[in-house]
């Protein structure tokens, strides 16, 4: 496996502390973007008055953005190296915040989408950056380690950004759903929606505020750039014949497994503020801290379990049987009882779910050590060919774009709950590069 060296690279230091917390506080950052789809969703469903499958444009426009976009940045990384890129990134995502001022005004649907490709973009740059850079800071066993501990600052995020955004933006409209706006009049709609869309304004202006001082900090900070060898005299011996990323099977099936795998978070992650908002359950927007919340448990055990009693290829199989269980879960329950949220969480007070949301919510536990398993075990042996092959896996994260769509337009001829059936054959895949997939060497 290639390690960063030379006397630049973190590896070089006595400590990885430093550049642990840097990177740790962008993996923070790009959790917070990302997380807040969740709460959009069913928001901009209200403000541009949507069906199911247009809502989830704000997902497809914000991730199809890595697909488009991975290629053109990994070029640009090796132009400007990995902290100037970064910068950059965060300069992209501020400019993405900005656009949502004129979105919020003109209510367009098609102006939020761009603003949502925009931060995609700056977003491509930080994850192509980042995750090759966590994964190379120390040894190979222990990369799904260090990639949770960064996975639990993310999903983190995850569980304040939705909070945050129905507190700042909705405000005293917290309690708004689709439902509850549809047996409005049309005068008492259309103000209500003017009053929705005006609250993006002065949240996302703060944002973009606060993205450029970051910026700059990123580009004055002590991080050292990454510079990955070609490897062990073994590693560059296997690969001297090769000449394509393609020639990597290990790569190629872990970029799709990547594909499937982040389709079904979003879709777990993005969606359940849908579901409760038409099953008419308050605070729709802040569900998907649920997930996220679930999601840092999850992290919070794999720091424990790998690799002391776990490998990495094993929490992959664990993870993927647990997708497939509780999908079958989210299907075959029922809407009308709590006793699940009652037992887990109601205990302590919090507002209970409907089984069935419960459930979707317990995905986020089941989905939270996969993108920390499959990025050591796909990057495993490609030597001098890593930065190209971390650009191919992050292209995979278009399955953030496709998969919640395809579920969409699976709700809309059928319903929300028997749409969740479509993720049973993704955590299938999963299951198969845990067991065989990983272990390719050559096609």
């Amino acid at each position: 496996m290639a390690t960063a060296e030379t006397t630049s690279n973190p590896t070089a230091s006595n400590s990885s502390l430093v550049p642990m917390m840097i990177i740790g506080t962008l993996f923070f950052i790009f959790g917070f973007v990302t997380w807040l789809n969740g709460a959009l969703i069913p928001f901009l469903q209200i403000v541009c008055d949507l069906t199911e499958t247009q809502s989830l444009f704000v997902a497809f426009a914000f991730y199809i953005a890595y697909t488009v976009m991975a290629l053109p940045m990994a070029w640009l990384l090796e132009r400007t190296g990995y902290k100037n890129g970064m910068s950059l990134g965060l300069v992209m995502i501020a400019a993405g915040s900005l656009v949502f001022i004129p979105a919020a005004w003109s209510q367009e649907f098609a102006v939020f989408l761009l603003a949502q490709f925009i931060v995609g973009t700056g977003l491509t740059i930080l994850q192509t950056a980042s995750n090759p850079y966590i994964v190379h800071i120390g040894p190979q066993e222990s990369a799904a380690a260090r990639i949770s501990v960064m996975g639990l600052l993310n999903k983190g995020a995850g569980i304040v950004a939705p909070i945050v955004f129905t507190a700042l933006v909705l405000g005293e409209f917290s309690d708004v759903t689709a439902k509850s706006v549809a047996a409005m009049a049309p005068a008492e709609r259309a103000a209500q929606i003017d009053a929705l869309a005006n609250g993006l304004i002065l949240p996302y202006l703060g944002m973009a505020i606060a993205l450029l001082v970051l910026a700059l900090a990123m580009k004055f900070s002590s991080l050292p750039d990454l510079d990955i060898e070609e490897g062990d005299e073994e590693t560059s011996a296997s690969n001297s014949e090769k000449t394509s990323i393609l020639q990597f099977p290990q790569l190629v099936l872990g970029a799709l497994a990547l594909f499937v795998y982040v389709g079904v978070e979003v879709i777990a992650g993005d969606t359940i503020g849908l579901f409760g908002s038409k099953l008419g359950v308050a605070n729709a927007t802040s569900l998907t801290s649920y997930t996220m919340a679930f999601m840092v448990l999850g992290y919070l055990l794999g720091l424990v379990l790998i690799p002391r009693y776990l490998k990495q290829e094993q929490a992959l199989m664990l993870s993927a049987i647990g997708g497939i269980a509780l999908s079958l879960a989210v299907v075959f329950s029922s809407a009308e009882s709590q006793w699940l949220s009652a037992m887990l969480w109601g205990w302590m007070g919090l507002p209970t779910l409907p089984n069935t949301v419960a459930f979707v919510a317990l995905l986020g536990f089941a989905n939270a050590l996969v993108w920390p398993a499959v990025w050591p075990l796909a990057l495993s042996g490609l030597g001098k060919f890593t930065a190209r092959g971390a650009a191919l896996l992050i292209m995979g994260i278009a399955g953030g774009a496709v998969l919640p769509l395809i579920y969409g337009l699976i709700s809309d001829a059928s319903n929300n709950q028997q749409a969740y059936l479509m993720m049973i054959p993704c955590y299938l895949y999963i299951l198969h590069f845990a067991l065989v997939g990983h272990k390719k060497r050559s096609w």
